[in-house]
């Protein structure tokens, strides 16, 4: 076992897994560490991301704690073996953890769906809306730190541009579509820009007219990582003090449903696109 003085946010959900496995089992960590052979000292620090653990104490552990689910234990191992150190890194010192845990996360999904009311989603704003959002975040930022977060942002894209994109769905209401964020010449190259990437075979937008009325979980933005099996998705809430990352499985349900019943009241595919261009030609 390695120290590691920065884990990842992958990591960090590693670790999170073994400590309830563990909890699952009924096992203290004393007790676990003494089926082990190990010091309880080493199994809390693994359980807290300290220290890195190698696939087969994984696959050990999960024996110990009687755990079923081979395909959990095997995408556990996995992320274990997992040393990628991407792009957001350079961002450290820059930038909140909180939006490199992000950019780490959608690099690894394996599916991301979204649903937002009063923004358009960061993986498909153009380069001038996200400066124009930028440039209003409370404190103000300076004009490089803008420009830092500009960068993260584009750069976070490229999961919806690689050879192997991620399947990505976003259900989009009508009023972040009429928000002439930047004002008109911004606002329109934004809404040409979603119409754009709608045409991708692997990218969905589907807009919520103002038609609808009331939906469940008005006024909240949500981001939904799929994982390589479902206990390891993670919803990721926008709050005004940054991004809230979950992975409790009750939570877990409740945003997918939620999503679920946010699409099926949004438009289809192709009458969206009629309303974003409709939008687009008021500009």
């Amino acid at each position: 076992m390695t120290a590691r003085p920065a884990p990842t946010a992958r990591r960090i959900r590693l670790a999170v897994e073994l400590r309830k496995m563990r909890e699952r089992a009924g096992l203290t960590s004393t007790e676990a560490a003494r089926a082990l052979g190990t010091s309880q000292g080493q199994l809390s620090n693994v359980e807290v991301a300290r220290f890195g653990v190698s696939p087969d104490r994984i696959r050990s552990l999960a024996r110990l704690y009687s755990c079923p689910d081979q395909a959990f234990v095997e995408a556990l191992a996995e992320m274990a073996t997992d040393k990628t150190r991407g792009w957001w890194e350079a961002f450290r010192e820059t930038l909140p953890s909180g939006l490199l845990d992000l950019a780490e996360l959608e690099y690894h999904a394996t599916a991301v769906r979204t649903a937002y009311t009063t923004h358009i989603s960061g993986l498909l704003q153009t380069r001038e809306h996200a400066r124009e959002i930028f440039r209003h975040v409370i404190p103000a930022p300076t004009p490089p730190e803008i420009e830092h977060r500009v960068a993260h942002r584009i750069m976070r894209q490229d999961v919806i541009y690689r050879p192997d994109p991620v399947s990505y769905r976003t259900v989009i209401h009508e009023a972040a579509l009429r928000i002439r964020v930047g004002g008109r010449e911004v606002a329109r190259a934004q809404l040409q820009h979603l119409l754009y990437m709608s045409e991708r075979e692997h990218i969905t937008v589907r807009v919520l007219p103002f038609e609808v009325g009331a939906f469940p979980g008005s006024g909240q933005s949500i981001n939904y990582l799929y994982g390589p099996v479902p206990q390891l998705d993670t919803a990721q809430l926008d709050q005004f003090h940054g991004p809230v990352l979950l992975d409790a499985e009750a939570l877990l349900e409740k945003y997918r449903n939620l999503l679920d019943v946010v699409e099926d009241a949004a438009l289809s595919p192709e009458k969206s696109r009629d309303l974003i261009h409709a939008i687009a030609q008021d500009l």
